[in-house]
Formats: structure tokens, C-alpha cells, sequence
């Protein structure tokens, strides 16, 4: 019985972290990070404030929840195995474009840009919490299909760069700045497709990053 107690506790807890989490982007939106109470998000959340200070003791706390949550992707699925770049590149892609094609994601970008000449501490946590653990998944993977010998690739960190800023530049980017920018899923599908292409043609063990001494 104490078991079913303790899952029953932990579901709500969870379903109340989502209100509140959901609750606090929208008003970080609307109102600013520092216009935003703890207080106001307990009520537009429906939950008591000591339910929410219990989850969440501050601002920046609470922050720091909104980014995990936009990049929970990154820990959904194991990362591919080295041996084939082109299957590798192509899962990593896709699920890039998945990531990056999430509301949730296009909101932290809005709210860090807004906030960024008064709490650049925001940006921090979203770099450092959010993109650069996502970008070191996809470094680490090219890195072991360089040490597999499918691709020669003499800056790793570049080459990551390279191929997540192909898909991100084309799917994510324009929507913080067109309104109405909307791609198709076809579309996605193609330039993913053309970044796996153009970064495995680029970094093939016997193509232009293979070092001369190769």
C-alpha cells in the first residue's frame, strides 16, 4: 500500500512541477523575468506558494527547470554508435530538428534575448545547462567516428558546430524573427538530410579532412 501511496505522491508532484513550469514561461512572456513573482506564477498555475517555494525557492530556480525541460530531448534516447556516419548524423539530425521545432524552445530562446541586457545570468544557464551539454552529446559522437575511422576530422568542436548550425539555421532561427515562418516536415526532413550529406562528404576519412600524412 505505502508503495501506491508514494507513487500516487510522486505523480501529482510531477503533474504540479509541470503547471508551474508551464505557468512561469508563459508570464516570463508576457511580463518579464523580473516583473514575474513566485506568487503570481503560484496562481496563474493553480497551485498553494508553499507547494511552489517547496519546488522551486527561487527565480533562478525555477529558470533553470524551464531549460532542462526545453532540452529533455537530449536525454530521451541513447546517442548512436559510431560506425556509420551517415545513420549517426541522420538520427542526431532529426532529433535536432525535433528539439528545436518544440514550443517550449522557441519560448526560452524569447525570454533569454528579452532578458539579456538585465540578467545575463539567464543566458549563462542556458548555455551551460542547456545547449552546451546537447552540443557535447553531438561532439562526443563525432569524436568516436573519428576514432573508428568512418571520418578524419581534425577539429571536432567546428565540425559539430558546422552541422548542428545547418539545420538550426534554416528550421529554428527564422522563427524568432518571421512571423508567420513556418517549414514543412518534408522541408526539415530535407535539410537534414543535406547536412548529413554535406558533413559526411566534408569530413570522409578519405576526403578533404583526412590529413595528408593519412
Amino acid at each position: 500500500m505505502s508503495r501506491v501511496v508514494t507513487t500516487y505522491h510522486q505523480r501529482v508532484a510531477e503533474e504540479k512541477r509541470a503547471l508551474i513550469v508551464t505557468a512561469a514561461t508563459a508570464l516570463f512572456l508576457e511580463l518579464g523575468y523580473d516583473r514575474t513573482s513566485l506568487a503570481r506564477i503560484a496562481e496563474r498555475s493553480g497551485v498553494s506558494r508553499a507547494t511552489l517555494f517547496k519546488q522551486f525557492p527561487s527565480k533562478a530556480a525555477l529558470f533553470d527547470a524551464i531549460v532542462t525541460e526545453s532540452w529533455s530531448a537530449a536525454d530521451e534516447d541513447d546517442p548512436p554508435q559510431a560506425g556509420n556516419v551517415v545513420d549517426g548524423l541522420g538520427i542526431i539530425g532529426r532529433r535536432y530538428a525535433e528539439l528545436l521545432g518544440r514550443a517550449r524552445m522557441s519560448d526560452l530562446f524569447r525570454i533569454v534575448i528579452a532578458e539579456l541586457p538585465r540578467f545575463p545570468e539567464l543566458a549563462h544557464a542556458q548555455f551551460s545547462q542547456g545547449k552546451m551539454p546537447y552540443f557535447e552529446s553531438v561532439r562526443s559522437y563525432l569524436l568516436a567516428e573519428h576514432e573508428a575511422g568512418t571520418v578524419r576530422i581534425e577539429d571536432v568542436d567546428l565540425a559539430a558546430t558546422q552541422f548542428l548550425g545547418m539545420i538550426s539555421n534554416y528550421v529554428f532561427w527564422p522563427t524568432l524573427l518571421v512571423p508567420g515562418w513556418e517549414v514543412s516536415a518534408e522541408r526539415v526532413a530535407q535539410v537534414v538530410d543535406e547536412a548529413v550529406r554535406t558533413t559526411a562528404a566534408r569530413y570522409a576519412a578519405d576526403g578533404p579532412g583526412a590529413s595528408a600524412n593519412d
